[in-house]
């Protein structure tokens, strides 16, 4: 029905005789309110019976139908769908109807929580998750980073032990985008609760994110996913898949990339922390990259690059 409902073809519930019975309730703003939001008068109509249902507590089919256009008028509504699942409860409604309800609900307001909130308690009273990972899908063909969307994803496969296939669904999304941060998020989450980060797996995803960098050296989610792997691991860093010569590479080739000069950072500040008889020509070298991003790559973050490189001659200068 939408907001914006014809006037001329809606017919107002004090005009059905249904609801004759009913006498509705006026929202109170109090004598003298500072900015009165203008309802038309369709919007006023619903939530003035919609008001009178929760004064009397009536917990009827057609109270259901009720929060139906109350939600079309204000999807966001928390009091509304709150007030649904105690109809639908109270009722023993069919919660396969409301589950399609929600999809369609959904469909037209994908990025609203209390939406997605009425859906993950309709699946937990059923019990049942086995159409939710097919939902999310098809929300991220439209947009493949709605937050909400990844967040019941992540319910579903916690809370039911779906994670099968999950990796491959990760690594199609990579394919199309590979600078998906939600993504490379995912692909973590899944790794975290499955197998965890072993030795062997850590391996692994390092060179899954090293080839994703080859592709786009500027993406920062590889490079973010990369950083958190390689944190996983006991030892020192740099270490890992020869990572210290493979960002030298990288570097002695010209590339100046500030995901790579910061992580080439991080490398440094570990060694200097496990080998500190090293430490004078590591910090240099450290330093000059902090002065090079301050001043050349990374300007917009200068003064961060400033506050680094001084904490860095604090903590390991002589």
């Amino acid at each position: 029905m939408g907001s914006n409902v014809d006037e001329n073809t809606w017919v107002f519930y004090k005009d059905r005789k249904e609801w004759a019975d009913v006498v509705p309730v006026p929202q109170d703003d109090g004598p003298h309110p500072v900015v009165k939001i203008a309802y038309s008068n369709v919007f006023t109509d619903v939530y003035d019976y919609f008001r009178a249902m929760m004064c009397s507590g009536e917990l009827s089919q057609r109270a259901l139908d009720l929060t139906d256009d109350a939600l079309n008028m204000n999807a966001a509504n928390y009091t509304v769908w709150q007030y649904r699942r105690k109809i639908l409860k109270h009722l023993g409604s069919n919660l396969e109807n409301e589950l399609t309800f929600c999809r369609d609900m959904i469909e037209v307001n994908p990025k609203n929580y209390q939406v997605w909130h009425h859906r993950r308690v309709i699946v937990e009273w059923l019990g049942d998750a086995s159409r939710e990972l097919r939902l999310t899908e098809m929300i991220f063909n439209q947009d493949a980073k709605n937050y909400h969307a990844w967040e019941h994803r992540q319910w579903v496969l916690r809370t039911f032990k779906l994670f099968d296939g999950e990796l491959d669904f990760v690594d199609t999304l990579l394919e199309d985008d590979v600078r998906n941060n939600s993504a490379w998020n995912q692909r973590h989450f899944t790794i975290a609760l499955t197998t965890g980060f072993t030795p062997e797996v850590i391996e692994r995803e390092v060179e899954y994110a090293k080839n994703a960098i080859k592709k786009v050296v500027g993406n920062e989610s590889a490079w973010s996913y990369l950083k958190g792997v390689a944190q996983h691991h006991d030892g020192y860093m740099g270490s890992i898949c020869h990572l210290e010569e493979w960002c030298q590479e990288m570097y002695d080739a010209g590339t100046r990339s500030p995901h790579l000069l910061s992580f080439m950072i991080d490398i440094n500040e570990d060694k200097m922390e496990r080998e500190p008889s090293s430490r004078e020509p590591v910090l240099k070298e450290t330093l000059d990259m902090c002065e090079a991003l301050a001043n050349e790559h990374d300007k917009i973050r200068e003064e961060y690059w400033k506050y680094v490189k001084r904490h860095l001659s604090h903590s390991f200068g002589a």
